[in-house]
């Protein structure tokens, strides 16, 4: 089909192509198959992960987000996401520790933190 044509560097544009144009769906659709190509990679990850938020999947934008942590646990902006995917659940205790350490990956430690 359309979605699975093309390399992986044809998809992978599709995909952004469709994300930029707000159509997560499809974008998630064609990271699927991405993912599943070459798992190691975070980038897809993400972008899978930031499709399903956008398009109001929090279970598997919580899934993928933690699969990218997996690889990489210093991704700051995964943190993030997992962080803001939690709060839409209204798993504010999780989310606020998930939030606390993307703050401190891009250190920003907050009010009084003496410039460090």
């Amino acid at each position: 089909t359309y979605y699975e044509f093309g390399t992986a560097a044809d998809r992978w544009d599709r995909a952004q192509m469709f994300f930029e144009a707000k159509e997560y769906v499809t974008a998630a659709r064609i990271l699927g198959g991405l993912v599943e190509e070459a798992p190691e990679q975070v980038a897809p990850r993400l972008l899978l992960a930031r499709s399903y938020y956008h398009s109001a999947r929090l279970g598997p934008a919580e899934e993928a987000l933690r699969a990218v942590l997996e690889i990489d646990p210093v991704e700051s902006y995964a943190r993030l996401m997992l962080g803001r995917t939690l709060e839409r659940q209204g798993r504010r205790t999780e989310a606020a520790t998930q939030l606390r350490m993307a703050a401190a990956l891009e250190g920003d430690f907050g009010p009084g933190d003496g410039g460090l």
